[in-house]
This record gives structure tokens, sequence and C-alpha cells, in this order.
């Protein structure tokens, strides 16, 4: 049976705010995938998340896993969130602070009057997943935040979900206790096969976790890939700037073939860049189009000149030292670029190459 989680047309806007919170999202999570949402504070990822949970009701749209329907505005279907067989873990866990582990773990089976000996065999198989078996008679105040997390983790799967729904899990730890979680984490995920779904706006974490990333802006989702793609090509400005350390160039299409377009700066220079980057837009001569490339791909060329194709002249506007490397700004007849090195450039005009392979072409 089909068990993935389909979000069609999904649309809310509050009556508090002319504003619309979320607009026309459609997303298809495969059973067993893990999915991100990703975007910055207030582009809708967890109003999109909490539709889903059912603590928000959508004004369009509709929310399904394979053939059960828990949203459907144009049916007036809306299932209360204690029916919709998913686990949630909050950005604060919301764990009872009177209840020891062990009751907090077991509080959704106590609901459904689950048999005793069943709730005490999965809770115990629950904290054992998480690695807290030994804890279960500890109150929260008594654990670390890192411990707090896995009970609210041990919570959510207790029931055996559907889906498994992430809001900011990992935001309250410390960076190196953080780091460690996500690969706990994602482990986890993989040996429970679980769908899940996670919300943040650390990059660093959905590129380390996903199997895809959603990215999210203005209530819009922007574009929906497998991490490489988002990189690699992004599908728009937003994507490219917000993902990794971008830099922008515009110049006017000059000649356009099977393989490679060609690009003129304002000084002349030429660029060449691979088609393959966006195969699926069509370029013609004469077009002004932006350009991204990534900084780390950059590549600065001692000695002077060179005859490597894509070689620019550029001067360096702003220099910054961050200890296991530099970073720069520099001027192009482009536009301004970002740079880093590990070795410091002396003087402050060089030359770059700009790999063909590493420029992309951006659809405004």
């Amino acid at each position: 049976m089909n068990n993935d989680l389909i979000i069609e047309g999904l649309t809310k806007k509050f009556a508090t705010s002319a504003s619309v919170a979320i607009s026309d999202v459609n997303l298809i999570v495969k059973e067993g995938q893990f999915t991100t949402l990703l975007g910055p504070s207030g582009c809708g990822k967890s109003t999109t998340l909490n539709c889903v949970a059912g603590l928000e009701e959508p004004t369009a749209g509709s929310i399904c896993i394979g053939d059960f329907v828990m949203t459907d505005t144009a049916r007036g279907l809306i299932l209360p969130p204690e029916q919709r067989h998913l686990g949630m873990v909050f950005q604060s866990y919301a764990l009872w602070p009177h209840m020891k582990v062990f009751d907090n773990v077991a509080f959704a089976l106590k609901l459904q009057k689950r048999p005793s000996d069943e709730i005490k065999q999965r809770v115990h198989e629950s904290l054992a997943l998480v690695g807290l078996e030994d804890l279960s008679d500890r109150y929260p105040f008594q654990l670390s935040g890192g411990q707090q997390q896995r009970v609210a983790l041990a919570r959510a799967v207790v029931s055996r979900p559907k889906v498994l729904l992430l809001d900011e899990p990992l935001s309250n730890l410390d960076a190196k206790i953080r780091e460690n979680a996500r690969v706990w984490l994602r482990g986890l995920q993989q040996q429970l096969g679980i769908t899940t779904v996670y919300v943040t706006h650390d990059q660093a974490e959905a590129f380390a976790m996903s199997d895809m990333i959603a990215v999210m802006s203005m209530g819009k989702l922007q574009q929906y890939a497998p991490p490489e793609e988002i990189y690699e090509r992004p599908a728009n400005r937003f994507v490219a700037e917000f993902i990794g350390v971008t830099s922008f160039i515009t110049g006017t299409i000059q000649k356009v073939d099977s393989q490679q377009i060609t690009l003129k700066l304002a000084s002349g220079e030429l660029l060449n860049i691979h088609k393959e980057n966006r195969p699926d837009q069509k370029w013609k001569q004469g077009d002004q189009v932006p350009v991204a490339i990534r900084s780390e791909r950059v590549e600065v060329i001692s000695g002077g000149a060179s005859s490597r194709e894509n070689t620019i002249k550029a001067h360096i506007a702003n220099r910054t030292y961050l200890g296991s490397k530099w970073q720069y700004s520099v001027e192009t007849a482009g536009g301004s670029l970002r740079l880093e090195s590990t070795d410091a450039i002396h003087g402050d005009n060089l030359f770059m190459v700009l790999p063909p392979d590493s420029i992309i072409l951006l659809a405004e």
C-alpha cells in the first residue's frame, strides 16, 4: 500500500493578516523519506507543518497519507490531530514537568486505553531506541537538553505513527551536541524507516540529514529537490542566494549553441557556461542575464594573466581573516564577487578563473 504524504494546493491565510502565510504548496513526501522544509523565519515552513499536524486549519488544499485523507477543504474535511496517526516533536519538546520519563512517553498510549503490559513494552522499546531505557524514572528537569529531546522523540514514535513531524527539535542544543544529534537522529529515522518532515532554517542541518529539501520563501515553495540539486542547480535567484555563499554577475548573451552559452561582460571579457546547468530554459542572443557562482569554486591565478578559459580581472575591495581561511570581496566588470582561500592574496589586483561547469544561469 502506498503511504506517501501528499500535500496539494495548500494555502493558509490568517484572519488577522492581509498577507497569505502559505500559498498553493504542493509536495509529495515518499514513504520512508526524510524531507526538510527549509527557509528563513516567516517563510511558511512551520505553518505548513502545523497544517499537516492538524494544529492549523488551512484555507484551501488537501493533505493525505496514501488513501487516508486528513484534510480536504473542498469537502469540509479536517481531522483533529489525535485522529491523524502522526508523531510530532516541538521546538520546546513540550514534556510534562510533573511526569517521569516513562509516563511522558506512555501518555498517548494511556489515552488510547492500551493494556498496561503493552504500554510497558512499547515504552521500554521506544526508550531503548533513543538510548534512555535506564532513565525512565527521572523527571524532565533531571535531564540534559539532549536527553529531553530524545524523550520527546521516544514519545513521538511510541504510537508507531505513519509520519513523524519535527519542528526545529535541535535548535535548543549547544553547537557540538547539535552536530552529533543530527547524525543520531538521521540514523534513528533510517532505522525506523519512518516518513519524516523536518522544519529548520539551518542549511547545514538540512543538507546533512535530508533525502529531499523543500526551500520556501514568502509562503511559496521555491524548489523541491535532493540536496545536491538544490546546491548545484538552484531554481531561481532566491534559492541561489539563500543556499551557501553565492555571488552574482550580470552579462549579455553573445552566443548560444547546443553545449554552452557565451556571456559578455561590460569589459568585453567572455564567460563560457555549460548549458546543462539550465537545460530547461530558452536563452537567445542579446538577453541580459544574471549568473551565480559559489565562492569556493572561484580559482585565483597566481603570477598574472592566464590563457585559461573564463579568466577575468578583479580588484580586491575587502579582505577578512576567518582563522582557517581568508574571505575576499572583489569587484569585476560584471559585479561584485566573494571568494574564499586558505592562502593570503597579496596586492589588490588579481586574475580569477570561473570554471564553466560551476557557473549557474538563473531564470529571473
